[in-house]
């Protein structure tokens, strides 16, 4: 009859093991749910008209964006910046531990997919007291040995899916984990090419400072000069130098936010500040027109991608406007790592469900423990020191009072949440490349137009400066279209400086390169 009985719990253990792949699973199948598309497969933002500054019409695989985007800038420095975002960046660093977290937890989530087996090993003695209470003396001994080896196993035998789909939300939450780890990388070589564009049109600035400055202090000298021979009031001295000193507060102010940039970057590739700094950018120095009291712009060598819209401006600053290539919005949902970690959290609170409604079917698992045990090393592994237990159980909830229900209730709710998350990732996406687009678009054409007011304004600085050496205007007019000048000058690196931060954001909008094949299986 052992024999029997021994054969029997076996073949239950070998009856329950399929169980657990081939049960039903209860809850609702997993469907990618459906983003909110325009009717047409098309952007309503026009494109700049000239293609090759920020933006090329979808292309093949060969002229789509690489994970090295920020290249196409044509700038040594922010070449030689970039790449130490992926291996100094702590805030990556802990958006990656976060995606390793995930992972193991993946591992944990399949160990229940498999038997736990533990031995509890036990070496001792024992004697009973013969003076305890209610205890007949004559069977008192002098004690007995106590060898003990068992095994245990127990399994929780995955009929309803609940394991499962344990095993699937872990994974897709992982999945989650990796893409945003993939938009944290992102969205830190964005801001650090932001930061850096920043920065070198703050250099621009300084630089036109610098020689607005030194104009307005010929300019200072050459009315003393004339104060001095009776030929102007001393009013032109004292306005020539209000001006002189209000240019060194701007320049002054613009330290400031060059300072600023260069400790962003610093933290941004992992550095101290103290221990960071980046040289100004050189350039052919401007030409002075020493009569005239103002600085003219130097003849600026040709940009990197010759173009009509270019100016003076792009090469102050250094890097180039590059040519993006486009992206469908259809495509855009599998090019996004923020999308894509939106419609896998919507995949594991849709497994969240499953798990809810398999609360309400019986739980089954299967427990055995055998071993040997005996009172004495001698008889401890023989065959009649053997002992075993095996078996199968079942336990169902009666009654909860609604837990079940309300619990089922709640995943569904969160469910909800997640499609609706998802669902305004896309269309916050699908903003940000309008957004771009036509940031690019108008600021194409208004560079044109700063373009043509700067050189208008320098000619009237020319033509009042004149009129004052000749004695038709006061020196009023001459402060007024100096100042009109700088500003116009400074307006037009402030355009370009926009320009290449929104081919930036456009980049970043478009997924910069990255694609939802990358997600690991797990």
């Amino acid at each position: 009859m052992k024999q029997i009985s021994a054969t029997s719990a076996f073949l239950a253990l070998a009856i329950a093991a399929p169980l657990t792949t081939v049960g039903c699973k209860v809850g609702p199948q997993y469907h990618p749910p459906a983003a909110v598309m325009a009717p047409t497969n098309s952007y309503k933002e026009a494109p700049p008209t000239n293609h090759g500054e920020g933006w090329s019409a979808a292309a093949p695989a060969d002229a789509q964006l690489k994970g090295d985007w920020w290249t196409m800038f044509s700038d040594p420095q922010l070449n030689e910046f970039e790449p130490q975002v992926d291996a100094a960046n702590q805030s990556l660093k802990s958006a990656e531990a976060n995606f390793r977290a995930a992972r193991a937890y993946v591992g944990t989530a399949r160990s229940y997919e498999a038997p736990t087996i533990g031995v509890a090993p036990v070496f001792g003695a024992i004697r009973d007291s013969a003076n305890q209470p209610y205890f007949n003396r004559t069977l008192a001994n002098n004690g007995v040995g106590n060898f003990q080896m068992p095994v245990d196993l127990s399994w929780e035998l995955d009929v309803w899916g609940r394991v499962r789909r344990g095993v699937t939300q872990a994974r897709e939450n992982a999945q989650a984990a990796f893409s945003d780890a993939e938009n944290a990388r992102l969205s830190l070589h964005a801001e650090l090419a932001l930061d850096y564009f920043t920065l070198r049109s703050d250099d621009a600035q300084l630089r036109l400072y610098d020689d607005t400055i030194q104009a307005y202090q010929r300019a200072v000298d050459l009315t003393q000069t004339r104060f001095e021979g009776g030929v102007a009031p001393q009013s032109d001295v004292t306005q020539a130098r209000t001006q002189l000193e209000a240019a060194r507060v701007q320049r002054t102010e613009l330290t400031i936010e060059r300072a600023n940039m260069e400790h962003a970057i610093a933290v941004l590739t992992g550095k101290a500040p103290a221990s960071f700094s980046i040289a100004p950018l050189v350039v052919t120095p401007p030409i002075q027109n020493v009569e005239a009291g103002h600085a003219i712009p130097a003849q600026i060598p040709e940009p990197h991608v010759p173009s009509p819209s270019m100016n003076s401006a792009a090469a102050a600053i250094g890097p180039v406007l590059p040519s993006i290539p486009g992206v469908l919005p259809s495509d855009l949902l599998q090019r996004r790592p923020d999308i894509a970690a939106s419609e896998r959290r919507v995949g594991a609170a849709n497994e969240a469900i499953g798990i809810a409604q398999a609360a309400y079917y019986p739980q089954f698992s299967l427990s055995a423990v055998g071993g040997f045990a005996g009172t004495s090393m001698l008889n401890w592994f023989t065959w009649p020191s053997r002992f075993f237990s095996v078996g199968p159980m079942a336990s169902e909830t009666i009654f909860d009072f609604g837990r079940r229900r309300s619990t089922k209730q709640m995943t569904e709710a969160q469910y909800d949440e997640a499609v609706a998350n998802y669902r305004q990732t896309a269309l916050t996406a699908f903003q940000q490349v309008e957004d771009s687009l036509a940031s690019l678009s108008a600021l194409e054409k208004e560079a044109a137009q700063q373009r043509a007011a700067t050189e208008s304004a320098e000619r009237s600085l020319q033509l009042f400066n004149d009129r004052y050496e000749g004695g038709v205007d006061n020196y009023l007019q001459v402060i007024t279209w100096q100042t009109q000048a700088l500003v116009n000058e400074r307006n037009e690196l402030l355009i370009q400086q926009r320009r290449l931060q929104a081919s930036v954001l456009l980049i970043k909008a478009l997924g910069g390169g990255w694609n939802v094949s990358t997600v690991p299986h797990l």
